[in-house]
């Protein structure tokens, strides 16, 4: 069965959450310098030294893409996991990931 638009946001929107209060945890915890920006269908972090990481639903796709420094990668939901279209990794520790590298800043999720 296709995944409806609502369960697609509904969906997005429990990572997007879970990423702003694991970080908003990180900032208090660990004095993290990290600006956090949600605005509709995007979630972009800015850490200190500038860089960002730049999260955003792409609704037509049911996908989540996320830039990074290091490239583009575009997650699909599949069995009930949110999946790397050319790695299969998953979504979230590929995030937690990419924000220790980017931004020194450990998140538990």
């Amino acid at each position: 069965m296709a995944m409806t638009d609502t369960q697609f946001h509904l969906l997005a929107d429990e990572m997007f959450q879970a990423i702003d209060e694991a970080i908003e945890n990180a900032i208090d915890e660990q004095d993290a310098d990290i600006d956090i920006d949600a605005s509709g269908n995007v979630l972009q972090l800015e850490f200190e030294d500038r860089s960002k990481i730049v999260i955003n639903k792409q609704e037509p796709l049911h996908q989540i893409w996320v830039a990074t420094k290091e490239g583009g990668y575009h997650f699909s939901f599949v069995d009930g996991k949110w999946l790397d279209e050319r790695n299969g990794g998953e979504f979230m520790p590929f995030v937690i990931a990419a924000i220790t590298q980017q931004g020194g800043i450990e998140l538990s999720i």
